[in-house]
């Protein structure tokens, strides 16, 4: 394994966290970054609520005093928007890296044109990511791609945004091996991450069906790409991470945590986001962490109903204080799906947007921009 070069920074191993909305805060990239190295990106934002200077965007993107390099994913679809977008955050001196998003499969997305709307258009795609490289260009700051094979099978454009990321100056691309139509559903095709990896001169990033660490190593083995992307591999797991710096340097992992130090940090991930969110909105955003920490342990329904739930942090404190401790995980079970697990979907465009796909004309967005969260 050879350590994977970012800008200035060294990827070793080289291991990225896939931003994911509502997951990849402060807090849950705290407790990623405890157990192992890495790139822990930021959830994903739109570049045109940062040129607008939406309140709720910005409040998304908080960094710890320690935190390097501060990665932001953004996602925008016009050239001019973006390109103000990471002036904004590299000039003002917000982050270290800049990932663009055009994989995102959600119909929020993809009907204004962006995500893995983008990648059909490869010169509409090549402006975006040249006004994002020349944005950040001043200031050093590098810039990366992420996308998926395709909208469809039959609408494949892997290769094609791949040769545009290079030829425009993208640091890496980072390839999620499931189509936009296929969401999240079946199984992840490395063949299409070694594909690319084969065409291109710059890294190729492979993203998809990483549940424990072995599997990390089994796709650079598999697909020669250079380096990993755990998305919901690590969702109530950030002990992952640690599990990958062990096999990347040819050590065994260790076996799962048995359910008393699961339940420590599923405590202290609590606390955190009651401290990172306005007030009762940590609680919330907890419940569905809390179920992801506990998948496959064997706690029974009404455990997962009440934590499912839970209101305060004291209630979740009495019930985290009712588990046996020393339960640990069946075999087999650390490797069973967390998140979406839902497709296949019809994929939202905007009308006509297949029309003409020469097209450089970003779709308007510009009421989105006032009103969104990221």
């Amino acid at each position: 394994m050879v350590a994977l070069a970012l800008g200035p920074h060294v990827l070793d191993p080289p291991v990225v966290l896939a931003p994911m909305a509502g997951v990849t805060n402060e807090p849950f990239r705290a407790l990623c970054r405890r157990h192992g190295p890495g790139i822990f990106v930021n959830e994903m934002v739109m570049a045109a609520a940062l040129v607008h200077r939406n309140a709720k965007t910005e409040a998304m993107i908080r960094f710890a005093p320690d935190e390097s390099p501060r990665s932001l994913q953004i996602y925008g679809s016009d050239p001019v928007v973006v390109g103000q977008a990471v002036r904004r955050v590299v000039g003002e001196g917000w982050v270290d890296h800049v990932d663009m998003n055009f994989g995102c499969p959600a119909a929020k997305v993809t009907r204004r044109g962006g995500g893995a709307a983008v990648p059909v258009k490869p010169k509409l795609l090549a402006a975006i990511v040249r006004a994002a490289v020349e944005a950040a260009a001043p200031e050093g700051v590098p810039v990366t791609i992420k996308c998926r094979k395709g909208l469809r099978d039959d609408l494949p454009t892997a290769l094609g945004a791949g040769r545009v990321a290079e030829a425009e100056g993208a640091a890496w691309i980072a390839l999620h091996a499931r189509t936009a139509e296929q969401h999240y559903a079946g199984a992840a095709d490395w063949e299409a991450i070694g594909e690319l990896k084969a065409a291109l001169s710059i890294p190729v990033l492979g993203n998809g069906d990483i549940w424990e660490a072995a599997d990390a190593v089994r796709m650079m083995a598999a697909t020669g790409c250079d380096g990993v992307v755990i998305g919901r591999g690590c969702l109530g797991k950030p002990w992952l991470f640690g599990d990958l710096a062990a096999v990347f340097a040819g050590k065994e992992p260790p076996p799962p945590p048995a359910l008393g130090e699961v339940a420590g940090v599923m405590a202290e991930h609590a606390r955190l986001l009651a401290d990172h969110l306005p007030p009762g909105r940590g609680i919330v955003e907890f419940r569905k962490h809390a179920g992801w920490y506990l998948t496959g342990y064997l706690v029974g329904g009404e455990v997962r109903r009440r934590l499912g739930l839970v209101a305060s942090l004291g209630e979740l404190d009495d019930l985290l204080a009712g588990l046996d401790p020393t339960l640990v995980l069946p075999a087999g079970a650390q490797r069973l799906a967390r998140g979406h697990t839902n497709g296949p979907i019809h994929v939202r465009l905007p009308e006509g947007y297949l029309d003409d796909l020469d097209d450089l004309t970003p779709p308007d967005d510009a009421d989105v921009a006032a009103a969104s969260g990221g």
